[in-house]
C-alpha cells in the first residue's frame, strides 16, 4: 500500500504534459477530422488512422525522452545540429502557426456558438476567444494550462467512451438506398487522406512542446522524475489519444456513414452535428452536457495551441540571437507575451481570409503539418539515436526501426503529394 501510495505521488508529480499533448490532440484531429474520416469513407479509414498514430509515436516520445535527459527542450537540440537545423524549425513554425491556430479557433468558435446558441457576433466570436486565450495565459502562464486542461480531458474521455459503447450497441444505421460510397483513391480522396494523417494523432512539430511542457512541469513540482516516470506517463496519454481516435472513426461511421447527409462546412453547424453524435446514442437528455464538454475541450486546445506555439518561439529566438546563455532570460522573457498577441493577430488574418468555409481550412492547414512532418521527425530521430544523447538514454532498437518506418512513410506520402499537386 505504501509503494502504491509514493508511486501514485510520483506519478502526480510528473503528469500534465503528456495530458496537455492528448488534449491538444483531442481537439481537430478527433472532433472533425476522425469523425468526419468515418462519416464519409465508414471503417476502410480505420487502418490509416491506426498505422499513421503508430508511426509517428516514435518523433512524439523523443521530445519527452530529449526533456528529460538532458534537461534541456528539444529545441536545443536542434541547434545542437547547427544553426541551419535551428533556423529550419523556426521557418517551419512560422509558415503553419498562423494556419494550426486559425483552424483550431475557428472550430473552437463554432462549439462555443454552439453551446450558447449564440450567431450574431459572426467572426467577433474567434476575436473574443482569442482575447480570452491571450489573457488567461499572459496572467497564469502554465500553472492555468496545467489545472484546466485536467478537468476538461476527464469529462470528455468519460463522454465519449460513453458515445462510443452505446453506438456498439445499436450498432450501424442502415445505409439509405440512394447512399454512393466515395472514392477513397482519387485526388480528392487522397487529398483528406493527407489531411487526416498530418494531424493524427496531432502535427509532428509539436513534439517540441511536449519537450518544454515536460520541463515546466519539473521547474513547477520541484521533481526531475526518472526517464521511465516521464515515459509512462507520455505513453499512457498517448495510448489514450490513440483510443479516442478509433472512438470517434467508429462513431462518424455509425452514425453518419451510408446516412447520404454531408456533415456541415459552417463550423457552429458542424459543432452541433458532432454534439448530435453523441446525443444520438447517449440520448437527448445529454446535449447540453456534451455541447459543454466539447467545447471546453476545444477551449484547453486552443489554449495549449497558444502556450506551445508561442513558448517554442520564445525559445528558439532566445537560441538564435542570443550567444551567453545568462542573458537570455533577462532578454527575452517578455516574448512570450508578444508572441502570444502576434499569432493570435495572423491567425485571425486567416480565419478572415478563408471566410466560413471550415473544411477547406482545416485540410490546408492538416496537409501542410503532413508536409513538414519529415524534417522534424529526421531532426528528433538524429538528436536521441547520435552523439547527442547517453547511450542509456536512448530508444530501443525497436523504436528505431519503427522510426526508420516512419520517416520513409512520412515522406513518401509528402513527395507523392508535392508531385501531385505542383507537378501532374
Amino acid at each position: 500500500m505504501i509503494k502504491l501510495s509514493q508511486r501514485f505521488s510520483k506519478f502526480s508529480k510528473t503528469a500534465g504534459p503528456g495530458i496537455l499533448f492528448a488534449c491538444t490532440a483531442i481537439g481537430v484531429s478527433h472532433l472533425v477530422q476522425s469523425t468526419r474520416a468515418g462519416a464519409d469513407f465508414g471503417l476502410m479509414i480505420l487502418g490509416f488512422v491506426i498505422l499513421v498514430t503508430l508511426l509517428k509515436y516514435p518523433f512524439f516520445e523523443y521530445g519527452s525522452r530529449y526533456a528529460n535527459s538532458t534537461q534541456t527542450s528539444i529545441i536545443d537540440g536542434y541547434k545542437k545540429l547547427g544553426k541551419p537545423a535551428l533556423w529550419l524549425y523556426f521557418l517551419l513554425t512560422v509558415s503553419s502557426m498562423f494556419f494550426v491556430t486559425g483552424a483550431v479557433g475557428f472550430v473552437t468558435a463554432g462549439f462555443f456558438e454552439n453551446l450558447f446558441g449564440i450567431d450574431f457576433l459572426g467572426e467577433w466570436t474567434v476575436v473574443i476567444l482569442f482575447a480570452i486565450c491571450v489573457g488567461i495565459l499572459a496572467i497564469g502562464k502554465y500553472n492555468v494550462l496545467d489545472s484546466l486542461i485536467k478537468i476538461i480531458a476527464i469529462v470528455l474521455l468519460i463522454s465519449t467512451v460513453s458515445a462510443f459503447l452505446f453506438a456498439l450497441y445499436n450498432g450501424p444505421i442502415e445505409p439509405v438506398d440512394e447512399f454512393i460510397t466515395k472514392e477513397l483513391w482519387n485526388v480528392t480522396g487522397i487529398f483528406f487522406l493527407l489531411a487526416l494523417m498530418g494531424w493524427m494523432p496531432t502535427a509532428i512539430d509539436l513534439s517540441s512542446w511536449n519537450s518544454l511542457w515536460t520541463l515546466e512541469r519539473m521547474k513547477q513540482t520541484n521533481y526531475k522524475p526518472k526517464l521511465k516516470e516521464t515515459l509512462f506517463e507520455f505513453r499512457l496519454a498517448y495510448l489514450i489519444t490513440g483510443i479516442l481516435a478509433v472512438m470517434f472513426v467508429v462513431l462518424g461511421s455509425f452514425i453518419f456513414y451510408g446516412s447520404g447527409e454531408e456533415l456541415p462546412n459552417n463550423n457552429s453547424l458542424f459543432a452541433h452535428k458532432i454534439v448530435t453524435l453523441y446525443t444520438e446514442t447517449i440520448g437527448n437528455w445529454s446535449y447540453i452536457i456534451i455541447a459543454a464538454s466539447a467545447f471546453t475541450v476545444m477551449f484547453g486546445t486552443i489554449i495549449a495551441v497558444f502556450d506551445g506555439y508561442s513558448r517554442s518561439l520564445q525559445r528558439t529566438v532566445e537560441l538564435i540571437f542570443t550567444k551567453k546563455e545568462e542573458k537570455i532570460r533577462t532578454k527575452f522573457r517578455t516574448f512570450y507575451v508578444l508572441f502570444l498577441i502576434l499569432i493570435s493577430a495572423g491567425s485571425l488574418v486567416v480565419i478572415f481570409q478563408f471566410g466560413n468555409n471550415l473544411k477547406e481550412l482545416v485540410d490546408f492547414a492538416t496537409v501542410m503539418s503532413f508536409v513538414i512532418a519529415p524534417v522534424i521527425a529526421i531532426f528528433n530521430f538524429r538528436l536521441v539515436t547520435g552523439k547527442f544523447l547517453d547511450k542509456e538514454h536512448q530508444p530501443s532498437v525497436l523504436l528505431k526501426i519503427l522510426s526508420f518506418a516512419g520517416i520513409i512513410f512520412l515522406s513518401g506520402f509528402a513527395a507523392f503529394f508535392l508531385i501531385t499537386k505542383f507537378l501532374l
